[in-house]
């Protein structure tokens, strides 16, 4: 008797597949987000967004995000009231918050969905194969033609060159920071901190103050205050990446007798690929939408210049902002254009 409770106490709480076999003890998945609590929501939202609606007509509000805090606020008290009646305050509270997280989830990708659908709407106009193969060299203010062919150029040597010199150099100072942790870490991890807020101006005027006083404007000069920008934000997401990798893959490698640059080069930052990757794809992105540093330092031209190293070169975001500053029709589409182009 007492066997067969025991029996079916371990198929009530393992698996559904134990009531076949009492014996089976592979565990049971559940969930993140089941169908029920999803039920359990619906009408909550539902009647959320009928409250902010109605109340928007009475109240005859202009403002979208006035009427998405009312849906959100009332949403939250009827999941409340719901949930209280039937399971008590401690579910009823757990439900409020795990709904309010999901819905602030939500807002955030909608908000992005919304950005993504305004900028292709607008930029989809002149995507074409020829504003890919043209620059803006022999184009007047109204001519219909154009492309941004001297401006991807630009953006792919500049980055790039930016990217070659700071994430390598990101890379072996957040391994400093973390894995030897000399007598100067603090130090260097304050600049890196002081660095970060640093504003994006600041780094095209001390290389402009630098460099292109003396030998004129060029891609180099803009891929070196890209790369400014890029080193704190490449070395502090290293050096977070690298906080994750376990003691004990250093301590093991360490007890067979590796040495301490065998054991980073050979376990610890293999282990952290993955997340270094991200780091140097965020060094990228926070350097491939500056326009005033790119300003300053290679002024930008409407001809194609693939020589880095010498004139004046242009690149996607001060493509954008010489097309849209001008005010006419024609040039804030080709400016549309090209900032779909950036964001692709």
């Amino acid at each position: 008797m007492t066997a067969s409770i025991e029996a079916s106490t371990v198929g009530n709480f393992e698996s559904p597949a134990s009531a076949s076999d009492p014996f089976n003890d592979t565990p049971r998945r559940i969930s993140n987000l089941r169908i029920e609590e999803l039920q359990d929501v619906a009408l909550p939202a539902f009647s959320g967004l009928t409250l902010a609606l109605v109340a928007r007509f009475v109240l005859d509000w202009n403002g979208l995000m006035s009427t998405v805090v009312v849906a959100m606020v009332a949403t939250l008290a009827f999941v409340w009231i719901a949930s209280r009646e039937r399971s008590g305050p401690l579910v009823a509270a757990n439900k409020v918050v795990s709904t309010l997280v999901w819905g602030c989830g939500a807002l955030a990708l909608g908000a992005i969905a919304w950005m993504l659908t305004f900028v292709i709407q607008r930029g989809s106009k002149r995507f074409s194969f020829d504003f890919f193969t043209h620059d803006m060299a022999k184009v007047g203010p109204l001519d219909p033609g154009g492309g941004v062919l001297h401006s991807i150029v630009g953006t792919l040597e500049q980055v790039g060159i930016a990217a070659m010199i700071s994430i390598p150099l990101s890379v072996l100072t957040s391994v400093y920071l973390h894995e030897i942790r000399g007598k100067m870490a603090s130090l260097i991890r304050f600049i890196v901190n002081a660095m970060t807020g640093l504003p994006s101006v600041v780094s095209g005027l001390i290389v402009y103050s630098l460099w292109v006083s003396n030998h004129g404007y060029s891609g180099i000069a803009a891929s070196a205050a890209l790369a400014i920008l890029m080193i704190p934000t490449v070395t502090r997401t290293a050096e977070e990446i690298l906080r994750t990798v376990p003691d004990h893959y250093r301590e093991g490698a360490l007890a067979l007798g590796a040495q301490r640059w065998r054991v980073v080069t050979k376990v610890v930052l293999p282990a952290a690929k993955a997340g270094l990757i991200t780091a140097a794809i965020l060094g990228v992105a926070r350097a491939l939408g500056e326009t005033a540093p790119v300003r300053i330092t290679a002024l930008g031209t409407k001809g194609l210049n693939v020589n880095p190293l010498k004139d004046p070169q242009s690149n996607l975001p001060t493509f954008v902002w010489d097309q849209v500053r001008s005010g006419n029709a024609v040039q804030i589409e080709r400016a549309w254009t090209g900032a779909l182009v950036l964001v692709v």
